[in-house]
């Protein structure tokens, strides 16, 4: 990125009272060399970013460079502003566990310079794409997290039938159903004790929410392998994308998984180990 003129797309969380701050610094020396920056009017507006600074973001394409000041939230809702472009997401930790961004608060100008002087790398994470049918119609969203399948009803659990790689699986019955990527891993997946993958791998996790069978492993299948997911039995489900909540599927409704070819790009300015951030946020001891 040295010596070129960007355009920076900043997001920020709305209830982190530091992410203003930390907003109007970037912004301020960004303009002083020569940067654009543009924003979503909502996020213009509880950063509280002047409209004579700060553009509306009306063409996405233009963008070269994201900035998202927020949690690991702030960083999904980033990548999916993005939309599949190969734009590179640097993010500033203002949340609370941070597994997705890169520096902290009082870094923020350092690693802008750094960035603008072209001393970082990139980092690849894959994303899933997810079809949903149903009602005759195709819906497409993407998952740099993961796709969750969820009962509606309390006390009765579900049944989803999955094929993988064009052939049937099983049926689970069980309370919902998550399909994960290895960013995922650390994300709602593990709360269902599903595996801890490095999010530097290709691949795609399945894992079932308190299943009702003797078959209760989750799944960590090549990125290749495409997912099917069908409501089956009288039930419906709710589709909930990287938290955001997306309907019901009814019985016959299903959702079509697969690695997508435009993987989300992070920035890095240091070497990160994946273990060692683990072991930082669940506070591990050495021995």
């Amino acid at each position: 990125m040295s010596g070129a003129t960007h355009t920076v797309l900043v997001v920020g969380h709305a209830d982190r009272d530091e992410a203003d701050g930390v907003a109007h610094r970037a912004v301020e020396w960004l303009l002083e060399r020569g940067h654009r920056v543009v924003a979503t009017a909502d996020d213009r507006a509880h950063l509280g970013l002047a409209a004579s600074q700060v553009a509306d973001l009306t063409d996405i394409g233009s963008v070269t460079l994201a900035l998202s000041i927020g949690g690991d939230g702030t960083m999904l809702r980033t990548v999916k502003l993005i939309a599949g472009r190969d734009v590179p997401v640097l993010g500033v930790n203002v949340g609370l566990l941070g597994y997705l961004s890169e520096v902290e608060p009082p870094a923020i100008i350092s690693a802008l310079d750094d960035v603008m002087a072209g001393r970082h790398s990139l980092e690849s994470r894959t994303v899933i794409d997810v079809e949903v049918h149903r009602a005759g119609a195709v819906e497409r969203h993407r998952a740099l997290n993961e796709a969750s399948l969820e009962k509606l009803t309390a006390g009765h659990t579900v049944r989803l039938a999955v094929d993988i790689d064009g052939a049937p699986f099983t049926t689970y019955q069980a309370d919902g159903l998550i399909v994960a990527t290895p960013t995922g891993s650390t994300a709602y997946s593990l709360s269902a004790r599903g595996p801890i993958v490095s999010p530097l791998l290709r691949a795609v996790l399945v894992t079932p929410l308190s299943p009702h069978m003797l078959f209760d492993r989750s799944l960590v299948l090549g990125p290749d392998e495409a997912v099917v997911v069908t409501v089956t039995g009288s039930r419906p489900v709710g589709l909930a994308v990287d938290g955001e909540f997306l309907g019901e599927l009814r019985p016959g409704d299903r959702i079509v998984c697969r690695e997508s070819k435009q993987p989300a790009v992070f920035v890095r300015l240091h070497a990160r180990r994946f273990h060692q951030i683990l072991k930082t946020k669940f506070g591990l001891a050495d021995r």
